[in-house]
């Protein structure tokens, strides 16, 4: 029976992480799943789905050899997982302003009340320190027409919040 853990690493930034965690599970059998890796604020962060035979007191044995050499601080949590669950995304949603308090909270509340579920979601800061922009994109799934969304997000338009819904175009063949 294969077990199924989403493993969440993080730690100061440097080269070969990946490589060394994924060689690590890959030295115990363990299946490497959907993973989203990504650098913030000087530290990288991995968020990854494993699966195989090992229980999750030793998952965290042969990890830490990895962990104290690159410094990294590791949370796992046992789920219900497999591979091919993937859901594509079918709407983008991009949104640019003034940097301010709650607008994650503002603009994700209101593609919630749609039942839109957000897929992935990436924010930054830009700008200056003096005039703060904060940008962030969303891929979800929206089950309502674009044109219920475009009139949900109007009202983040009239507080000054940029807002741009489309569709995603997939590719297939």
């Amino acid at each position: 029976m294969q077990n199924w853990y989403m493993l969440t690493l993080t730690g100061e930034d440097r080269p070969a992480i990946v490589a060394k965690v994924t060689q690590m599970l890959f030295e115990h059998n363990m299946t490497l799943g959907e993973a989203s890796m990504l650098r913030l604020g000087g530290n990288f962060t991995i968020m990854m789905m494993v699966g195989g035979e090992l229980d999750q007191k030793h998952l965290e044995q042969v990890l830490e050899p990895v962990l104290a050499q690159l410094g990294l601080s590791l949370h796992i949590d046992a789920m219900k997982g497999g591979l091919h669950r993937h859901v594509p995304p079918n709407i983008m949603v991009r949104v640019s302003g003034a940097d301010r308090a709650g607008i994650v909270a503002r603009v994700t509340g209101v593609l919630a009340e749609t039942g839109f579920n957000i897929l992935d979601l990436t924010s930054d800061v830009a700008g200056t320190a003096q005039q703060p922009v904060y940008i962030m994109q969303i891929a979800g799934v929206a089950t309502v027409p674009l044109e219920s969304l475009e009139e949900a997000v109007s009202s983040l338009r009239e507080e000054g919040i940029e807002v741009n819904v489309s569709p995603v175009e997939m590719l297939v063949g």
